[in-house]
């Protein structure tokens, strides 16, 4: 790790044009590790672009330089990046940039940092440590090895991946580790009650009153031990509210106890089902079965995504 870290590092430093990835539908974690970046960069005076292929999360707009993201794929033919940083992605599917930089007329250095136990390797440079409660864990121990300094700006954006990835200290990704580099970074300056503020106690009435909907409709297969919520999109478009308010809502489910594994699936506009699996208990790796839909993520928490519609029949939701 220290000499892939210190090789990463030197990367940056030679590149004379660095693109930042985020992975698509980003959450908290992929977001403040690009931002954190972005803050270092800034300081050694490297030009860099960040890159999202779909719109970013709102209840992350505190973070810094959030606003500097591209979400245009035409950056790819316009400008010349030397190095690629890709955060938090199994793969450059899953990022989001796979195609894109297949139809480069040049190799880009691709620095690959991630705590993802299915991550492909796919970088010429793979900072994956799948022990790591957050990507931002990774790139706190990247900054340490690499002796640079962290304000409370930098501490701010790590203090956010860990945070949002280990439930705000409830789930199964905290571990002494991510506590103790979590008290580091709020003595370096990192504002936790500002992530809170966005990433938690941000919830409306009428979000409220979606999530209270969505629990009605639990499910259990008892063959399985899996209990099922449904989130449809006319859920937001009846309530009107962004889908951000329901963030939160598969961990909350990982509360339950009468199930071994919780799967929230939820319907998008474009066709799409995406799947939340959790799980508590230490026997069960729901990242197996995100596997088997082409998903992916940790033995806790993963997530996939698949072609089709909800619909009830009969009192029981089903994919058509």
């Amino acid at each position: 790790m220290i000499t892939e870290a210190k090789k990463i590092h030197q990367e940056l430093l030679g590149a004379e044009n660095i693109l930042i990835v985020s992975h698509k539908n980003p959450d908290g974690d992929t977001l403040s590790s690009a931002c954190a970046l972005m803050q270092y960069l800034r300081t050694v005076n490297k030009n860099h672009t960040a890159f999202c292929a779909t719109p970013l999360n709102k209840n992350l707009a505190f973070l810094p330089h959030l606003e500097y993201f591209v979400m245009d794929p035409e950056i790819f033919q316009k400008h010349y990046f030397d190095v690629v940083v890709v955060f938090d992605s199994g793969d450059l599917l899953y990022a989001g940039v796979e195609n894109h930089l297949k139809n480069l007329e040049y190799s880009p250095t691709i620095i690959n940092i991630d705590h993802h136990a299915t991550n492909q390797f796919y970088g010429h440079h793979n900072l994956v440590i799948a022990d790591a409660a957050s990507t931002t864990e990774v790139l706190y121990r990247f900054f340490q090895v690499n002796d640079i300094d962290i304000d409370k700006h930098l501490a701010t954006c790590l203090l956010t991946g860990i945070v949002t990835d280990t439930g705000h200290f409830t789930n199964p990704a905290t571990s002494a580790s991510s506590l103790k580099i979590a008290s580091r970074l709020m003595s370096a300056g990192a504002n936790l009650r500002l992530i809170q503020g966005y990433t938690l106690k941000n919830k409306t009435l009428e979000g409220l009153k979606l999530w209270g909907h969505v629990f009605s409709r639990l499910q259990k297969n008892e063959q399985y031990d899996i209990a099922t919520a449904v989130i449809t999109k006319e859920d937001l478009a009846n309530n009107k509210i962004e889908e951000e308010e329901i963030e939160g809502l598969a961990n909350f489910l990982n509360n339950l106890s009468g199930a071994k594994i919780i799967m929230l699936l939820k319907e998008k506009d474009n066709g799409v089902i995406k799947g939340s699996l959790r799980t508590t208990h230490p026997d069960t790796d729901v990242s197996k079965i995100a596997q088997i839909f082409g998903g992916g993520g940790h033995a806790k928490a993963a997530g996939f995504s698949i072609k089709g519609q909800l619909e009830e029949k009969d009192g029981i939701w089903q994919v058509v």
